[in-house]
């Protein structure tokens, strides 16, 4: 080949880079998609846990919505307060006050406390067992199943199975709510971080019927109910509930309740 097709070829292949180069970058600014300064900011406040606790599907989601003023800025419930402060700022909006809050089972029926109906011998996951007979083969039929679906979801490390029943931990929980979307029974809920008084059982079984199945749940006996100066606990379907605006944590519901299941 001589040197004048090789300079021919080196032109020609030059020339297409450069041509696509240009076209490229025409192409970048005419297509570009303008992205909000605040958003990036938010964004980067955000955890990035991507748990979808604040009910977008993930940390971009939420800020993009905070951003177009859609979504409060303290949205995120693994970031709390400090991070509410943070995109307050950013938004030029007063942050306000936040409640911490974390989950809590109502449940206190552990492999000692609380019969088991059958042996249950099928997938170890809550769902697939409340399928099965009588709700699943724990005793009574409104009890935690105690094989950990919830801990499977806790993308934060914060509950686990202890001798037969869910237990949060309270430092580690950041009321994202995967728990509370995975448990079948509806046994799990946010609660104040603060709030000192709670009942630790959610059948709404008569007296007779709970105590045949799990010697600490709530009978309905209203002795809380009785003794509470606040009006702030009542019975109500066969269980005692505890109004946390009202309560003064005096504790007196606690002393009397004869099952010991206000915590």
């Amino acid at each position: 080949m001589s040197i004048t097709g090789v300079l021919i070829a080196a032109l020609i292949v030059g020339g297409t880079g450069v041509f696509i180069g240009v076209f490229l970058g025409i192409a970048g600014k005419k297509f570009a998609v303008e992205v909000d300064e605040k958003e990036e900011a938010i964004l980067a406040e955000l955890p990035g846990n991507n748990c979808g606790g604040c009910g977008y599907a993930g940390c971009s989601g939420l800020a993009a919505a905070i951003a177009k003023g859609e979504a409060p800025v303290g949205q995120c419930p693994v970031g709390g307060a400090p991070v509410a402060a943070k995109i307050a700022a950013i938004m030029g909006e007063e942050a306000g006050e936040s409640v911490h809050e974390v989950a809590f089972v109502k449940c206190a029926g552990t492999c000692e406390k609380a019969k088991q109906a059958y042996d249950y011998t099928g997938i170890t996951d809550c769902q697939m067992a409340a399928m099965m007979q009588n709700g699943g083969p724990k005793g009574c039929s409104f009890g935690c199943l105690g094989f950990g679906s919830c801990v499977k979801a806790c993308p934060f490390d914060a509950i686990h199975i202890v001798d037969g029943i869910a237990v949060v931990d309270k430092e580690a929980c950041k009321a994202c709510g995967k728990c509370i979307a995975t448990c079948p029974k509806h046994l799990i809920e946010l609660v104040s971080y603060e709030q000192k008084h709670l009942v630790q059982c959610s059948s709404k079984d008569k007296g007779k019927d709970v105590m045949s199945v799990c010697s600490v749940g709530c009978i309905g006996c209203k002795m809380c109910e009785k003794v509470c100066e606040s009006d702030a606990v009542h019975v109500v379907d066969n269980i005692a509930h505890i109004d946390p605006e009202k309560c003064t944590n005096c504790g007196k519901c606690a002393e009397k309740c004869p099952k010991k299941i206000i915590k």
